[in-house]
């Protein structure tokens, strides 16, 4: 049995040796990590875990997504909250350890803008459920019935946390002063 699997595994990979990610979707999977709190060092990573869970999914025998882009940008981000929840973890551990730690770094550079910071910021206090439909409508630019098909829930549901993340991320700015 074990055999078989390989097989055709073997045989799903040779018969599509191209790369199952074209650059477009590649440039939105890499959006949707950075934006979920992926670092740029981790990116690359990101990408391939994407392409191996389409290539995987190929090779046990499913069907192709429909839409290959809007699956592509959900698991890149589930693969950045699962990122971030780790992040959140580690940073506990380190709070633990040393009072002396900074919990937030700044950005360096001078291209950053105060903006695009803040909006930032905002986006790592909302909850991941909120964060992750900001992420795909607004950055992946996947409408909202995409995004539901995709995560599993009713496009209401969708509507909802979009609605309240962005009332969110509006007070937050308000709050900081930045519009």
């Amino acid at each position: 049995m074990l055999r078989g699997r390989g097989r055709r595994a073997r045989e799903a990979h040779a018969a599509t040796d191209e790369d199952p990610l074209d650059a477009a979707q590649e440039r939105r999977v890499r959006a949707v990590l950075a934006l979920g709190g992926v670092p740029q060092a981790d990116l690359p990573d990101g990408v391939q875990q994407v392409r191996l869970r389409l290539l995987e999914r190929a090779a046990s025998g499913r069907e192709a997504p429909r839409d290959v882009s809007a699956w592509a940008a959900v698991v890149a981000s589930n693969l950045a909250m699962d990122w971030h929840r780790a992040k959140r973890r580690q940073e506990r551990l380190g709070e633990r350890l040393t009072a002396l730690r900074q919990p937030t770094e700044q950005p360096s550079g001078e291209d950053s803008s105060v903006l695009s910071v803040a909006v930032a910021q905002g986006l790592d206090e909302l909850p991941d459920a909120q964060r992750q439909v900001v992420v795909l409508r607004f950055y992946a630019d996947l409408p909202v019935r995409s995004i539901a098909e995709q995560l599993g829930v009713p496009e209401g549901t969708v509507k909802s946390r979009l609605h309240t993340a962005v009332r969110a991320l509006r007070a937050r700015l308000h709050e900081d002063e930045v519009v």
